[in-house]
């Protein structure tokens, strides 16, 4: 896989390629195609930069690996253990973002929560993910902006909206688009029953200047509504929350993070850019159904990951069969290693 993935020879062919197109006379007549090469050529040194600096990394551990067995020293050849330790895991993570390779990877994205059927404890679920989304986007030092957020009449939430901010924030996420569903013991059940609920993950990339989207104001419904909520810093207070109807696809999408209207509806009009741009790349690529069509089933056999609290602890990713025994280390964000599974 390291020759593969980490291919040092093909790397500086192509940035010989690009940098020689990017000294041509004419090069930024065609000033947008003329930035994604410059963004390409940067990629592509920094990942030059990283294989190798994970070659002189190794020749050393393996130098030095090399003197402590000639001279029996234990202490050294322990810390030549370790040392590769830390450098298979760093190897790991850079193999694993250099396979972000599709259009949007790099970009941000949206994050989209909905409780399935079952009422508060669909809610109170949904909430649960939304957090340990919100934990996970911490640990990498992403912005987590929650654009749109209905409340359950008694805990959790109905459903939100979030902006995912960060570098290859969609290329992480873009597969925990599905119905996740959690097993436990209700808070919320006098009788202390256990309970299966369901709630839907779905990932759009947000969408920049670097892709095109064609629409259409007389495809779109645009309504003003007053946001309502459970109180605290997202509550609006105007009717200046936005809904927009796109009525080729009948998608909707809703903003009301801000107290600007003009605001609201920028961010809601590329929210439905993010959604329509994911469909077409869901068709193009013939990977599943339409987003919409998915969504109506949030229930058994449809569930892409389970998280059982009782009667044992287990959350089991149903695509890559991997298998993590500690819930709440999930559930408080550490969900690396299941993302990894899946795009591995």
């Amino acid at each position: 896989m390291y020759g593969v993935i980490f291919d040092l020879e093909n790397l500086q062919k192509q940035l010989f390629k690009l940098k020689a197109l990017s000294e041509e006379e004419n090069f930024w007549s065609d000033n947008e195609k003329a930035k994604k090469v410059m963004v390409e050529i940067s990629e592509l040194d920094q990942n030059i930069k990283l294989i190798s600096d994970f070659d002189k990394k190794i020749t050393e551990v393996k130098d030095y690996f090399n003197l402590a067995t000639e001279e029996s020293d234990q202490l050294m050849i322990s810390e030549c253990n370790n040392t590769l330790k830390e450098l298979l895991s760093d190897l790991e993570k850079s193999e694993f973002q250099m396979q972000f390779n599709g259009d949007a990877d790099s970009n941000s994205c949206y994050l989209e929560i909905h409780a399935g059927a079952g009422g508060t404890e669909s809610q109170d679920w949904a909430q649960m993910l939304q957090r340990m989304y919100m934990r996970w986007s911490e640990r990498k030092k992403f912005q987590f902006k929650i654009v749109y957020e209905s409340f359950g009449e008694e805990a959790g939430i109905k459903s939100c909206t979030v902006l995912v901010e960060g570098k290859y924030a969609f290329g992480y996420l873009k597969r925990e688009s599905g119905i996740h569903r959690l097993v436990r013991i209700s808070p919320f059940d006098s009788n202390s029953r256990r309970h299966t609920s369901f709630s839907s993950v779905w990932i759009s990339p947000y969408v920049d200047e670097t892709i095109e989207i064609n629409l259409q104001e007389k495809d779109m419904r645009i309504d003003t509504f007053r946001a309502s909520g459970a109180g605290g810093q997202h509550v609006n207070t105007t009717d200046s929350a936005i809904r927009i109807t796109h009525i080729p696809t009948g998608i909707v999408v809703q903003c009301q993070n801000e107290r600007s209207q003009h605001k609201n509806k920028a961010t809601a009009i590329n929210l439905l850019k993010s959604k329509l741009y994911e469909m077409e790349m869901q068709k193009i690529e013939s990977e599943k159904k339409a987003s919409e069509d998915k969504k109506s089933d949030i229930g058994w056999g449809n569930q892409i990951r389970s998280y059982v609290l009782h009667p044992y602890r287990m959350v089991k990713d149903l695509r890559s069969d991997y298998e993590d025994s500690d819930p709440d280390a999930v559930l408080d964000g550490d969900i690396d290693k299941l993302i990894f599974s899946n795009i591995k």
